[in-house]
């Protein structure tokens, strides 16, 4: 019995180990794909702060404006007046709509009889 017990226990160990091992590997891999995935993030960051730079380079306003005189014939561009613009008083907002009748009344006589 006790030669049973001592294999028995060899073979629990042998398979706590294996199980070990694979969970060791496992968990490698996975920290292995964590460090991937922060290295793409940080390589996506940088060249989305690079493009936003671009953005903001190529959208100066004396660039445009150089580039929209430039081409102002081709284009048929006017330039912008103060007239060209209303006051915020004179826009017409959608009107919220108004139930005019109750769709489903609520009966409350039970509420009354319950009282007196």
């Amino acid at each position: 019995m006790k030669a049973f017990l001592s294999v028995l226990a060899a073979l629990g160990v042998m398979a706590l180990a294996f199980w070990a091992y694979r969970e060791n590997y496992a968990t490698q891999a996975v920290l292995d794909d964590v460090e991937r995935l922060e290295r793409e993030i940080a390589e996506t960051r940088e060249a989305l702060s690079v493009l936003r730079a671009e953005w903001a380079y190529l959208n100066r306003p004396d660039r445009l404006r150089d580039l929209a005189e430039l081409n102002f014939d081709r284009l048929g561009l006017l330039p912008l007046l103060p007239e060209q613009f209303s006051a915020v008083d004179q826009v017409t907002y959608p009107q919220p709509e108004v139930l005019s009748e109750m769709s489903d009344p609520i009966d409350v006589i039970g509420e009354e009889e319950a009282g007196e």
